[in-house]
């Protein structure tokens, strides 16, 4: 038990300080804060601009669309980063996997291509 508490107190000091620092830092600024509210206190920010509307604002499918095939081709780059840094070891087999693995990304994005995925409406490029 001697020994835990000896590893154990340098933690504990420290979470000791940072919540007396923590209500020091709060008690201050209730005290020397402004006690008056301006006539945008209660509004909400949005880098700038006011808002007007309703918070439930219906966004398009395309923006899915691109995080989709960001994550997709995200994944991509981290896997054909992680077999050019093991090139030499795996050799030619680790090579014609991934060229099968490319090919099989290639016949995706064609197909994409093909059925319009990729396509913008004129409506939501706006």
């Amino acid at each position: 038990m001697a020994l835990a508490w000896a590893e154990l107190w340098p933690i504990l000091l420290y979470f000791l300080f940072t919540l007396t620092l923590l209500a020091g830092v709060m008690l201050l600024s209730s005290v020397l804060g402004p006690k008056n509210k301006g006539h945008s206190t209660d509004l909400p920010y949005e880098s700038g601009i006011l808002s007007y509307g309703g918070a439930r604002v219906r966004f398009g499918n395309h923006f899915f669309l691109y995080a989709i095939f960001f994550v997709i081709f995200d994944m991509e780059v981290l896997f054909l980063f992680a077999w050019a840094i093991s090139l030499k070891e795996s050799g030619w087999m680790g090579f014609i996997e991934a060229l099968v693995f490319i090919l099989v990304l290639l016949v995706a994005l064609v197909y994409l291509w093909r059925i319009g995925a990729l396509r913008v409406k004129a409506e939501e490029r706006s």
